[in-house]
């Protein structure tokens, strides 16, 4: 009665209840097999169709109902690890949508740092995220990418005109910390006596760092938001300071293989592992490798072109065969008899012999008036889906044993028999090569083959003689444009006939003296295929195909090369307020934006410094004259927001 109500309820859509029903069936007999059979397949029916809906309402934004399916499943079956991974899956579109509303809040307020970050978490679980796509790629539009690191504070973009020739290094850096703010901090291997040129004007800080850099052989270390360790571009100074990143690439097309042997070639990165089995690549290397490595296994993990081969094979055979004539006899045998008395035939009896004692062979005469027509037509039309540059093979036919005999010599000869089968009928290669502008080039190898006579050897082996037919070709089709071949034709045409001679050859009579048998046999291939573009390979931003990756020796990238607004210098004798200044003892007013600088400049002293204040006002900086001895040492005074002084 359980089993019964159980699947009534079933059948009405009440399937938890007549789950119960159906396990209380099998509980109470748990040796019958029927109620238990019953019961996994109803309860599996049942949790396919819910976690079929449960996906579908999460794509379309339906979380609630599909939690509510997820969990009707979870009490069906709480080991069902399909509906654990939709479970997690609805957790990971929930925290989605909070990094997506915070990404585009922020985006409004213009801080797309912030912004990309929590986008490229998101891409990072789900590369395929369309919103997350959509922000980075407005993100991209509104503040291009300029090569700056982005960890530290706003003033490390500050604009900033400096001059200094012949200048301690140090001297330097401490001038551009008490105009940015920025620390900092020197490695114990940093010459103290070292000295630099520098001229920018309307740069920034970055390009003065950047350049400071590279002209000193130098190397930097983000230490925190603004702070910057100063060290030598030493190999062992590299390996102490340069901090590393692991980074985990799950890729989703792309051969773990082939992108681990790219970082190496392109990276030179020797920390690289390639997880086959999981399709994974592991890579240890500095944060700027690391940032190149995503864009190009960015560029490589893209899903491949496929192509729908739509093809329509018609073979057309006709046969004609006729067959009108008389079939006369074409020998008489006479035999002597035996003779009257019953003794053994002898040679005296051969000389009485009349036609008494001569036997005749039966006459007889067939006359033969057959027309056969026979008209048969072959159709097969298989679609095959392929993927670009792969090989896709269709056979229509049969398999033909053929015996192959093996006889091994010795005291006692041993034959041994092996079987293998070739293919009879039809066989269809095509390889497709896929490319950008939506055309298809497609190698196409056509064979028709068909089995003509059964031979069998003097050992007793059969063998086949079989018929066969090739073309192949390669075309270049567009997407979805038909192309026929034709003209595979096989005509066989056979006359054969026996005549009484002489009798056989009249014009018309001929026919009563002897049969004609005419035997015309045609049969033509036809090939049709279509190419439909399933998917075909997107290109991707132009951003995401050309980017800087630094020197040969560092990855380290340039600052941004946009044309930046003008950063005018300190006017002479004008003061923040617009009063004018008189300079202090011992201070030299900076010269004018386009004046010519004091001649006879002691070496080391800084020209002039400056950071623009407000657009409507010119803020004068004074520049103190320092002398050639002792070393020279710059007072500037502080900037608008005041910063403690850093000791030489």
């Amino acid at each position: 009665m359980a089993f019964r109500d159980g699947r009534d309820l079933i059948e009405k859509d009440q399937v938890e209840a007549g789950l119960l029903k159906l396990q209380e069936a099998f509980t109470k007999e748990p040796g019958n097999a029927q109620y238990r059979a019953a019961y996994l397949q109803a309860r599996d029916r049942a949790v396919t169709r819910y976690l079929d809906q449960a996906e579908r309402q999460t794509a379309e934004g339906q979380r609630e109902l599909a939690l509510q399916n997820i969990q009707r499943v979870l009490a069906l079956n709480p080991q069902n690890e399909r509906a654990r991974m939709a479970l997690r899956t609805l957790d990971m579109a929930e925290r989605h949508d909070r990094l997506l509303a915070e990404a585009a809040t922020l985006v409004e307020k213009k801080e797309f740092d912030a912004a990309k970050k929590k986008l490229e978490a998101i891409v990072a679980e789900k590369p395929d995220q369309p919103r997350a796509r959509l922000l980075l790629r407005e993100i991209a539009e509104k503040n291009p990418p300029n090569g700056g690191e982005t960890a530290l504070a706003k003033a490390f973009r500050q604009p900033i005109t400096i001059e200094f020739r012949d200048a301690p290094l140090k001297q330097v850096f401490d001038v551009i910390s008490r105009r940015s703010g920025l620390n900092f901090v020197f490695d114990k291997d940093v010459k103290a006596d070292a000295r630099t040129t520098i001229m920018l004007r309307n740069s920034t800080v970055e390009s003065a760092v950047y350049y400071l850099l590279m002209t000193n052989q130098l190397e930097q270390q983000v230490m925190d938001a603004n702070t910057i360790l100063i060290y030598p571009n030493i190999a062992a100074k590299l390996k102490e300071y340069q901090e590393t990143v692991v980074k985990t690439f799950f890729l989703a097309n792309a051969e773990a293989k082939l992108v681990a042997n790219t970082l190496k070639t392109i990276l030179k990165s020797r920390d690289v592992v390639a997880d086959e089995k999981l399709n994974l690549v592991i890579m240890r290397d500095n944060a700027d490798a690391i940032r190149l490595a995503e864009k190009i296994v960015a560029v490589q993990d893209m899903a491949e072109p496929e192509v729908m081969l739509e093809v329509e094979i018609l073979e057309i055979k006709r046969t004609r065969l006729l067959e009108l004539g008389i079939a006369w006899p074409t020998g008489v045998t006479l035999t002597p008899l035996i003779s009257s008395s019953g003794s053994v035939l002898t040679l005296s009896d051969l000389d009485n012999l009349n036609r008494r004692t001569l036997g005749i062979s039966s006459l007889s005469a067939t006359a033969t008036a057959n027309r056969t027509d026979s008209d048969s037509n072959l159709l097969a039309n298989p679609r095959i889906r392929v993927r670009n540059k792969e090989k896709a093979k269709i056979v229509i036919g049969d398999k033909v044993p053929v015996i192959t005999t093996t006889l091994t010599g010795g005291a006692s000869t041993f034959s041994q028999e092996s079987v293998s089968y070739i293919d009879v009928g039809l066989t269809l290669n095509a390889e497709p090569t896929i490319y950008l502008n939506n055309e298809v080039a497609i190698r196409i190898a056509l064979e028709v083959s068909n089995l003509v006579r059964t031979i069998t050897t003097a050992s007793g082996t059969t063998a086949y003689q079989i018929g066969t037919r090739q073309a192949s070709t390669m075309l270049q089709l567009k997407d979805g444009e038909n192309q026929v071949l034709a003209g595979l034709i096989n005509s066989e045409e056979r006359n054969g006939g026996d005549k009484i001679p002489g009798l056989g050859d009249l014009p018309i009579l001929g026919r009563l003296f002897g049969t004609q048998t005419d035997d015309n046999q045609k049969t033509e291939i036809v090939l049709s295929i279509t190419p439909h573009l399933v998917r075909n390979l997107q290109r991707p931003d132009a951003a995401a195909t050309e980017f800087s990756a630094g020197t040969e020796a560092n990855f380290r990238r340039k600052p941004e090369l946009s044309v930046r607004e003008l950063v005018p210098l300190p006017q002479r004798g004008a003061a923040p307020n617009g009063v004018p200044q008189v300079p202090a003892q011992g201070t030299l007013p900076a010269p004018a934006q386009g004046t010519p600088q004091e001649s006879g400049t002691s070496s080391g002293v800084p020209l002039s410094t400056s950071q623009p204040g407000p657009a409507s006002s010119v803020t004068q900086q004074p520049v103190q004259v320092l002398p050639i001895t002792p070393p020279p040492q710059t007072t500037v005074p502080p900037a608008a927001t005041p910063q403690p002084a850093q000791n030489q």
